[in-house]
Parts: C-alpha cells; structure tokens; sequence
C-alpha cells in the first residue's frame, strides 16, 4: 500500500535524509528479491550462471579471397569495400578466389591417425 505523498519542499533536512535512508533500505530489498527470482529462474531453464558465445568467435579463418594488391578477405562477415567496389565494376567473386592445393591442406594429427589405420 502507497504512502501518502509529503510536500518535500517544507521537509527538514533530517527528515529528508531519514527518507532516503528508507528508500535506498527498500530499493535494496527489492533488488536482492530481483536477484533471487532472477537467479531461479537462470536454474528452471538449466543455465549454469556462465553464458558462452560462438566456440567459433575470434579464431583465425584462413583467407578465400585476394586481389593483386595484397586485400585479403576470409569471407566471414561484411564484403570489405575493396571487393564490394571491384564487383560493382564488372568483376566476379571467383576472380579472387584462392585456390589451395591438396598439399597445402593441413591435416590434423587425429585425421592424419585415421588414414594410417
């Protein structure tokens, strides 16, 4: 149930202070209960408190596309403005392909294991 509202503006300054006292003691009640739920919640759904991004997310790719000045492009993400600027000018994606080698693949050693057996 609300409070009735107080005219502030004729308050005393020990009152006023002893007002925020009781405002900070009920907002931080209310947070802890917040918390509570909150972290009951994370437990229902089956979260361990940790969340975790993309195992992916920042790893090196290996580059796909190149021009003749040296721009690389792994092919993740926005097109760079180099080849965006290039294929509105007439040119095709696979103009800039890099093309591997099957020796210049590297095989894991649990892939390498596999082959010998």
């Amino acid at each position: 149930m609300p409070k009735p509202k107080h005219d502030l503006s004729s308050a005393s300054l020990d009152t006023l202070l002893k007002l925020r006292d009781e405002i900070a003691e009920v907002l931080a009640h209310r947070a802890a209960l917040l918390r509570d739920e909150l972290s009951k919640l994370g437990q229902q759904i089956g979260s361990k408190g940790k969340v975790r991004g993309s195992s992916l997310k920042g790893r090196k790719v290996a580059v796909k596309y190149r021009d003749r000045s040296g721009n690389t492009w792994a092919g993740r993400g926005t097109q760079p403005t180099w080849l965006r600027e290039k294929l509105k000018a007439g040119a095709k994606l696979g103009d800039f392909a890099v093309h591997k080698t099957a020796g210049s693949r590297k095989v894991s050693p649990k892939k390498r294991r596999r082959a010998k057996r």
